[in-house]
């Protein structure tokens, strides 16, 4: 079975330092532009999503802290043996 990707045209504006970075960054890569804007987008895109999943598990550790006696079990655990 074939992989199709369609592919849309869009237009964006970017200032002339940055198409220039952008330039020079695809031809280092040995990628053509639009393959270096779609990647960096991709991973944009990808850390975005990351910092909500955190958000969201910070929010719900908060609202749910453990009590205290039971973080003392766990730093027992995590102590260091003595020599």
């Amino acid at each position: 079975m074939e992989h199709v990707t369609t592919m849309e045209t869009v237009q964006i504006v970017l200032d002339k330092k940055l198409l220039q970075a952008t330039d020079r960054a695809a031809r280092r890569t040995k990628r053509n532009r639009s393959a270096l804007v779609r990647d960096a987008l991709r991973e944009h895109l990808r850390k975005l999503e990351v910092r909500v999943l955190e958000e969201r598990d910070r929010e719900g550790y908060s609202a749910h802290a453990p009590a205290e006696s039971e973080s003392n079990l766990w730093e027992a655990e995590a102590a260091w043996p003595p020599e």
